[in-house]
């Protein structure tokens, strides 16, 4: 089974959040949705190997992003449960999923900039999105 395929629910939910952060902020271009899951990608490399965080910095947009991201990616990792907002109440996601280890979550961020950067180059600033929201709603 190809990697898009057996991964494909997880690499929706990290572009379902990217298309949500390029639809709040119309000044977001691909290189901060690139910054964001490059940042990811060192801040779970480095628990990986046991080590502290990397000190990341990044610009507001693309720290947005990164928060947004690693939320959903925290999720997919069964640490943490969704929460979305209903008005004044916050309720929790409770959808059923397995919980990935470190080098899925690792391998699917890698995969993401890979589409990022190739999409980029095909379309310009705003490629990836161009691209990916015509299948995310």
């Amino acid at each position: 089974m190809k990697f898009e395929e057996e991964y494909r629910d997880v690499l929706q939910n990290i572009e379902f959040v990217l298309v949500q952060s390029y639809r709040q902020h119309e000044e977001m271009t691909d290189w901060e949705a690139e910054q964001a899951v490059n940042g990811l990608m060192r801040t779970y490399k480095a628990e990986q190997r046991k080590r502290k965080a990397p000190h990341l910095r990044l610009n507001p947009l693309a720290q947005e992003v990164y928060d947004d991201v690693r939320a959903m990616c925290e999720w997919r990792l069964g640490r943490i449960d969704l929460q979305k907002s209903e008005g004044e109440k916050q309720a929790s996601i409770d959808l059923p999923v397995e919980p990935l280890s470190l080098e899925e979550i690792v391998a699917c961020l890698k995969r993401i900039r890979k589409s990022i950067q190739m999409w980029h180059k095909q379309g310009g600033r705003r490629g990836y999105y161009d691209f990916v929201s015509e299948f995310l709603l």
